[in-house]
């Protein structure tokens, strides 16, 4: 039997029958799932320090498992000193096995290490079902070295779901395991 991230199990086994019944789906095709989750690290600070952007890249790279992507600036903006196509940030979209090893990590294990962590916003919806939210410090990842972060840097990270309403897309998020605040 091929692996299976303990996350997808959980979606398939409990969250589907719990959904369908608390919003009286007629199909099991119509119960919301998780499609995908970006992070998005935006660097201004890059402008000046080349290698802020390499270690950032690095950084989410091993956080993800995955490669991240550098992102250019669209606008050259004179007050910022900012060029079109200058490289401003990195990003990971995560999908599949990843995306369920990624969050399982997230709810397990990073999330707690937040100092006085009381649980996460439950009022970052956009109306459309994918809920963001934001991290203040990379440091709390296991897989990222304390003793070598040269600066402490945020992250963004978007949970796009397949759900019409923010209702569902709250209930789905909840029944995978994240900490709402009540």
């Amino acid at each position: 039997m091929s692996y299976q991230p303990r996350l997808k199990v959980k979606y398939n086994e409990e969250v589907v029958p719990k959904l369908k019944e608390q919003f009286e789906y007629k199909n099991v095709m119509q119960v919301p799932k998780l499609l995908k989750i970006n992070l998005n690290q935006g660097l201004g600070q890059a402008i000046n320090d080349k290698k802020l952007l390499e270690t950032a890249a690095e950084e989410m790279s091993k956080i993800t498992g995955q490669k991240a992507v550098t992102t250019k600036a669209k606008k050259a903006i004179s007050n910022f000193k900012l060029r079109e196509g200058m490289p401003i940030g990195v990003r990971v979209t995560l999908r599949g096995e990843k995306m369920y090893e990624f969050l399982d990590r997230l709810i397990n294990v990073s999330l707690p290490r937040v100092r006085d962590f009381k649980g996460i916003n439950g009022k970052s919806f956009d109306g459309r079902g994918n809920y963001s939210f934001g991290i203040t410090e990379q440091i709390i990842f296991p897989e990222i070295d304390i003793d070598k972060v040269n600066k402490l840097l945020g992250m963004d990270i978007t949970f796009v779901t397949s759900a019409d309403s923010n209702e569902e897309a709250k209930a789905l998020l909840k029944e995978l395991g994240l900490p709402f605040k009540n």
